[in-house]
């Protein structure tokens, strides 16, 4: 690595706020308490090295879907505003390895382009919930029946939430329900593309392939090394009694309690999966965990201020209950499932 291209990383690296708030903590940790900052990097680097698997297969999913071109498939779903885009767009939305950045700008170009806002809702809040990557991260850590559940609870609230928006907007002018948005991002494009399986053949397929996997696997690291760090404090520090009594099987506001934190807490789906777990380890049900996770996802104040900068009032609103009632209804359906049938439990 050259000179130049070090201080660019370095700068980087400076700039990025994830980066930035895992150095800052365990550089307050070594301060405050060196052991617990020496506990909490072993506690790291254990958990990093016993998801690489699941990361790597992850990785180089979300590459293969972006180098093929199966990401820009999604405006030709979107096209129609029917019932049957609608659920078409809640699977696209719970399906597709857009990144969290660019699902905003993609929002914004849909609506721009005039598409129904009911499709485009429905996407709005299957995405940030489920993606393939996160699936098999998910299952991982949870177990296949978690993730399932995850990813049913994706598709449902999409589906419904772009039924209620229908059935409460209709057929407004799209004009009356936006703001103006800017542009910008890393998902945006809408533009048509042949898929190409055999993307290894051109050049150019190639390079946005590594690029896609540079792209989603700092990502992914960066995320999950912070969501580390913070568990192993979580595990070190939090009193199980008091988890118990909150988002535990003993309590019967485990799963609105884990919706009243998960809603404007700021948590990745992927920081998610390992803080959820040192919760569960401390006595959170399992309807309380997906009540959490969905509900974070969804309406978290980073999404949430996004969405407000898109939408009026009313439709933001819609979005923000649409999201809260969704994480509800999953976290109860689930503990009930888990409670008649503990195989589905992690």
């Amino acid at each position: 690595m050259t000179t130049l291209a070090l201080g660019h990383w370095l700068r980087g690296m400076a700039a990025d706020r994830v980066v930035v708030a895992a150095f800052a903590l365990i550089a307050a940790l070594a301060v405050v308490t060196p052991g617990q900052a020496i506990a909490s990097l072993q506690f790291t680097a254990e958990a990093l090295v016993a998801i690489s698997p699941f990361l790597l297969a992850s990785v180089l999913l979300a590459a293969v879907i972006k180098a093929a071109g199966l990401d820009k498939q999604i405006g030709r779903v979107f096209a129609a505003g029917s019932t049957r885009a609608i659920v078409a767009a809640a699977l696209f939305g719970a399906l597709s390895p857009f990144c969290s950045c660019g699902v905003i700008p993609l929002i914004a170009a849909l609506l721009r382009a005039g598409v129904p806002l009911a499709p485009v809702m429905a996407f709005w809040i299957s995405s940030p919930i489920m993606d393939p990557e996160m699936f098999i991260l998910t299952a991982a850590v949870f177990g296949l029946p978690f993730a399932t559940a995850k990813a049913l609870a994706a598709i449902a609230m999409g589906a419904l939430g772009g039924f209620a928006t229908l059935a409460v907007f209709g057929r407004r002018d799209l004009a009356s329900l936006l703001k103006d948005a800017p542009a910008g991002g890393c998902g945006g494009d809408l533009r048509s593309e042949r898929v190409l399986w055999a993307f290894w053949r051109d050049s150019a397929r190639m390079a946005e392939f590594a690029a896609e996997a540079r792209a989603t696997g700092w990502f992914l690291a960066k995320w999950l090394t912070l969501a580390f760090v913070l568990e192993s404090l979580m595990v070190a520090y939090l009193p199980a009694g008091a988890v118990g009594a909150w988002v535990g099987g003993g309590s019967r506001w485990a799963v609105p309690a884990a919706v009243l934190v998960g809603v404007p807490a700021y948590l990745n789906g992927y920081a998610a999966i390992p803080t959820v777990s040192g919760l569960m380890d401390l006595g959170m049900t399992p309807g309380a965990a997906l009540a959490f996770m969905v509900a974070g996802a969804v309406t978290s104040i980073p999404a949430a201020v996004a969405v407000a900068a898109l939408v009026r009032a009313p439709v933001f609103v819609l979005y923000v209950g649409l999201g809260t009632a969704g994480a509800l209804a999953a976290g109860f359906a689930y503990g009930g499932l888990a409670g008649l049938w503990p195989a589905l439990a992690p």
